[in-house]
């Protein structure tokens, strides 16, 4: 008999492997990121520092044991970033998902969105906005998968580029869409870097 669970934590450097093995599919068979080419491990690595040092990059990782053994894999990671670099945009940030390809749809998504709004609010974060990747019509590229999965946590549509991105020989439209997750006041309490957060 077994069980599993799925537990969320902060991503380390010495996750990388792992999380860059989530990711190269959906560099070389999607249009779901505009890169082109898979990065190496050492700059994989040096994402998630960079990332760590403001903002919160977090895994998803299923445990499994049974009477004799047990187990960990990591199933999917989502993190933050800037919006902008000015500093009147340092409530703001970019959001990004990545979910192992045979995990869709388990409520990962969900439960790694939950936790990363948790520390974002923590943070005094107020807008969260995703940059997805839009097809005009589904292809066996991208969809908008992505687009109604936003939705259904809260997000809504603030606009639309058009054929502003190619890859795969095709044009492919670039969505933002946003959702509010803290309070607005004329004296903003400061954004408080994720090192210094420690509760997720």
């Amino acid at each position: 008999m077994s069980a599993s669970k799925i537990t969320i934590r902060p991503a380390t450097p010495d996750d990388a492997e792992a999380l860059l093995s989530i990711y190269a599919p959906y560099v070389e068979q999607t249009a779901i990121t505009f890169e082109y080419e898979v990065p190496s491990v050492e700059e994989f690595r040096e994402r998630i520092v960079h990332t760590l040092k403001l903002y919160p990059y977090l895994v998803a990782q299923r445990e499994t044991s049974t009477n004799s053994d047990a187990s960990t894999e990591i199933v999917g990671y989502a993190y933050a970033g800037p919006l902008h670099a000015r500093a009147a945009y340092a409530w703001s940030v970019e959001t990004s998902i990545y979910v192992k390809k045979s995990e869709k749809k388990s409520g990962i998504g969900k439960a790694l969105y939950s936790a990363l709004e948790k520390v974002l609010a923590a943070q005094n974060i107020t807008n969260v906005n995703a940059c997805i990747a839009s097809p005009e019509t589904d292809d066996e590229y991208l969809n908008h998968n992505s687009i109604q999965f936003h939705q259904h946590l809260g997000y809504s549509m603030i606009g639309e580029f058009h054929k502003c991105a190619y890859k795969f020989g095709r044009w492919y439209n670039m969505v933002w869409m946003e959702k509010m997750i803290g309070s607005h006041h004329q004296e903003q309490p400061a954004m408080i870097p994720f090192p210094e957060v420690t509760k997720l």
